[in-house]
């Protein structure tokens, strides 16, 4: 059993490799010229700072890094693979997890509507000042632009989770990597692995596989953490927020006010109100350092998140709601092949 776990994972590495190959480079692109346009010059701007995902994955199997002191990644491991055996989920690809830095991750949307269009994945190790250089060079031309700091990455193998998360979130994002490289071999998942060559998909794609990961975290990871977290929780990077700032509320209504002024094409009115909004959330602790049209790009395609206008979320939960196992559930949601197979399961489900 070793050794098919072994080949199991070196075939889902050359997999990964041939991603970093041949992202961004699509021999069909299906985009419109102007768009093709925008992208080479995103991508031109972003090239001193993209990441060699074929190097970086080489140099993430065989070199040794120092794990984090506060996770012991091998009894996480095995949590995780017995949580979901227990749980009747195939484990394919195996589970592999090193807790290091994450690459940085580059979001594009347009300046006049928030829309996903475009993501690099950058070095890790980019300090401030090239990060405004790149985002600088992407907004002049006339597009809104954010580099994130991402609390995983499943296109490698293994996974990678950032070491500045407190112990639970840690471990719901080594789940929900995990879950990215599951669903990539599945019907959903693998139309988001041709999003991610550039052959371009519905934007429901990205947000139902962005929604299935995350709450294949939230189920799975809440039980790994219960049993794995044997120690008190520890917190790294912990930032004070007021317990009367409601920050969920909030922040939709930013959303919902920045799209009615996007929609009546006030663009530079929704730019100097989303910077005031982004000042009142630091003031009450929360460290957004730009708040702009990329940001809700980048943060709307999880359904969970407040920042997430789709139905895909509240589909999803009634959907899972009508499943007595989480099994059958994640199995008929990752055959699918668009929103409108899960809206037709939803609209199957008997009224109230």
């Amino acid at each position: 059993m070793s050794a098919i776990k072994n080949i199991i994972a070196i075939l889902f590495l050359l997999l990964i490799v041939m991603v970093g190959c041949t992202a961004g480079t699509p021999l069909q692109p299906a985009y419109s010229t102007s768009v093709s346009e925008l992208k080479s010059g995103i991508r031109k701007a972003a090239a001193p700072y993209a990441l060699k995902l074929a190097d970086w994955e080489i140099e993430n199997i065989f070199t040794p890094v120092r794990e984090s002191p506060h996770v012991d990644t091998g009894v996480l491991i095995k949590d995780i693979e017995s949580i979901l055996d227990e749980e009747n989920i195939a484990i394919f690809p195996a589970v592999r997890v090193r807790i290091t830095k994450p690459p940085l991750l580059l979001v594009v949307s347009p300046k006049d509507r928030i829309s996903y269009l475009d993501r690099i994945m950058l070095s890790p190790d980019l300090n401030d000042e090239q990060i405004e250089a790149v985002e600088k060079q992407v907004d002049e031309l006339s597009l809104s632009s954010l580099v994130v700091e991402i609390g995983g990455f499943g296109a490698a193998y293994p996974a990678i989770v950032s070491p500045d998360l407190k112990t639970k979130q840690l471990v719901a994002a080594a789940v929900e990597e995990w879950a990215h490289q599951y669903l990539a071999f599945r019907p959903l998942g693998f139309l988001y692995f041709l999003d991610s060559l550039g052959f371009s998909q519905p934007p429901d794609i990205i947000s139902m596989n962005e929604t299935l990961a995350g709450m294949i975290a939230d189920e799975i990871g809440g039980k790994v953490y219960a049993r794995y977290n044997r120690d008190v929780d520890k917190r790294i990077g912990a930032v004070k927020t007021e317990p009367d700032f409601n920050f969920d509320r909030e922040m939709k209504e930013t959303r919902k006010n920045v799209d009615l002024m996007l929609d009546a094409k006030r663009v530079n009115e929704a730019e100097r109100y989303m910077e005031s909004r982004r000042l009142l959330f630091v003031q009450h602790g929360y460290k957004i350092r730009k708040l702009n049209q990329a940001y809700f790009a980048f943060h709307g395609i999880y359904g969970q998140d407040p920042c997430a206008v789709s139905p895909v979320y509240d589909d999803m939960n009634r959907l899972r709601a009508s499943y007595t196992d989480f099994a059958g559930f994640v199995k008929d949601v990752s055959n699918m092949t668009g929103y409108e197979e899960l809206q037709s399961a939803v609209n199957r489900l008997p009224s109230k």
